[in-house]
């Protein structure tokens, strides 16, 4: 799977049903294994705004053909990225 296809699919909270966001760009460790996903999520308020966290690659439950399901504890971990 290319990076490109993974890009293409919308990343979903299992536990809440919550869409998360996109992904953007990916940190790969030293062996060339994917680390982590960054994802990009947007805000709806007065004004758009959005922001960038990382989603270790182990919180993902499952790729399916059009989503990414990630496990719950994601939204306790989740950190912008400065």
């Amino acid at each position: 799977m290319r990076l490109s296809d993974l890009q293409m699919k919308e990343i979903i909270n299992v536990s809440t049903g919550k869409r998360l966001g996109m992904i953007i760009d990916v940190i790969i460790d030293s062996k060339g294994n994917i680390k982590s996903l960054i994802v990009e999520t947007k805000k709806i308020k007065k004004f758009s705004s959005r922001e960038e966290y990382e989603l270790d690659w182990k919180q993902i439950a499952k790729i399916g053909d059009d989503i990414i399901l990630v496990n719950d504890k994601l939204s306790s971990q989740e950190s912008a990225i400065s």
